[in-house]
């Protein structure tokens, strides 16, 4: 069942990578600016704040933060991901979105597929211990986070083979004593996920079962981007794929970074703040690094 919840905050990673708008404007990084780290500064803000952009899992062996990554955070009076994470440990707080994870008027997995796609979904869940009967209900969405096999490696003490960036993080901050924020809800990001078909969402969790086959698959692809630092190679990849979700691209991404500028700007002013959100959302147009440019800061990319 913690694996479940778990899968209600990884879910979104891969819908921001569809998502990604293409970046043309001025206040859009370079390709000079790459990097995942970035200093806001300006705009009445009396000291500087940061913003990270994260990769929600990775393996173990993969993960890094660099020198300049912990002196920001080392600075920081609090620190802000997605949502907050702490919320995420409390099984009160989860129960009821729990309920929310399954799909209305007694939709099935099975509904939704043909008998050849769905036959490709019952076998992934068999390898990672997982019979798809127990899981008919549950919104595709959920179980493209839910079948991976790094789920299944995540959390398992020191021999864990994959970490999430948002885990360490936290860890962090809860060893440094600082207060941990949210940008948005959880209920808002579950929202979001019915406003997709669910027929929409079953043909996604096809082809991210059909792409993980693949040695140069989706995943490992970003993961070496990543690494790089290389936000214009990320967002290339993001606009390949974009058909992924269809008109949604507004309601995952865009719609999300643009609530989060007045937010973020309350929280600077507070105090300084390291903000710790998907990589995904950074780059382009309608990224949080241009919108944050947009409204009157300065961001200064951090290697």
């Amino acid at each position: 069942m913690h694996k479940l919840f778990n899968s209600i905050f990884f879910a979104l990673l891969a819908i921001a990578a569809w998502a990604q708008p293409a970046s043309s404007s001025r206040y859009a990084p370079t390709a000079e600016e790459n990097a995942l780290l970035w200093e806001i500064s300006g705009n009445e803000l009396k000291q500087p704040s940061y913003l990270f952009g994260t990769i929600h899992m990775i393996g173990k062996e993969d993960f890094f933060l660099t020198d300049a990554t912990k002196n920001s955070f080392n600075k920081a009076q609090q620190v802000a991901f997605e949502i907050d994470m702490e919320d995420m440990m409390d099984f009160t707080k989860l129960m009821p979105l729990m309920m929310k994870a399954f799909m209305a008027n007694d939709t099935t997995l099975s509904d939704l597929l043909s008998k050849e796609d769905y036959k490709v979904v019952e076998e992934h869940f068999e390898s990672v211990g997982l019979p798809l009967m127990f899981l008919e209900r549950i919104k595709p969405m959920f179980l493209s986070a839910l079948g991976g096999e790094d789920m299944f490696s995540m959390g398992n003490g020191d021999d864990s083979q994959v970490v999430s960036y948002e885990m360490e993080l936290m860890q962090m901050a809860q060893q440094h004593k600082l207060p941990i924020e949210g940008l948005e809800t959880a209920e808002y990001q579950m929202s979001m996920f019915d406003s997709i078909p669910y027929k929409i969402q079953a043909e996604m969790l096809v082809e991210s079962i059909r792409s993980e086959k693949t040695e140069d698959g989706q995943f490992a692809q970003m993961v070496e981007l990543y690494k790089n630092q290389d936000l214009q190679g990320m967002q290339a990849m993001m606009k390949d794929e974009a058909s992924g979700i269809g008109g949604y691209e507004d309601l995952l991404l865009v719609r999300r970074n643009r609530n989060w500028i007045p937010v973020m700007g309350k929280m600077m002013k507070a105090k300084p703040t390291f903000f710790a959100v998907g990589a995904g959302h950074l780059g382009g147009d309608e990224g949080v690094v241009a919108l944050l440019r947009e409204a009157g800061y300065s961001v200064k990319p951090l290697r």
